[in-house]
């Protein structure tokens, strides 16, 4: 019997950033840098360890604890087992999802003069 296929749904919107972090394993400590970020997990480019191992992540003065999710050879994606709603790790996340969220183009239709060109010529 086959069940039909459903979407999963994330419970949490993902944001890309550029965060250069430390994560600490059992045996080991990585420099990586999280691509994309999310109050319950995030993907980190640049460190691997294996699926299902238990790690720390290091940013700001702040301690993170993660579970990898799934793992390749240069990256891996994390769950939080308490989300993120506080901290440096947070607060950098909430940073970029308000820079995301201005439009660039409209801030610079504002700062045009009326006139021709560069230089506002008539």
């Amino acid at each position: 019997m086959t069940s039909p296929h459903t979407p999963i749904t994330r419970a949490h919107k993902r944001t890309p950033v550029a965060i250069e972090v430390i994560v600490n394993g059992v045996l080991n400590q990585i420099e990586g840098r999280i691509c994309d970020l999310s109050e319950g997990g995030a993907r980190i480019d640049g460190a691997s360890m294996p699926a299902r191992s238990r790690c720390e992540i290091h940013y700001g003065g702040q301690v993170v604890y993660a579970i990898v999710m799934w793992s390749e050879f240069d990256r891996m994606g994390v769950r939080f087992p308490y989300e993120l709603s506080h901290g440096p790790l947070f607060n950098a996340l909430e940073r970029a999802r308000s820079a995301a969220s201005a439009h660039p183009a409209q801030i610079f239709l504002s700062n045009r003069s009326a006139g021709f060109g560069r230089r506002g010529l008539s």
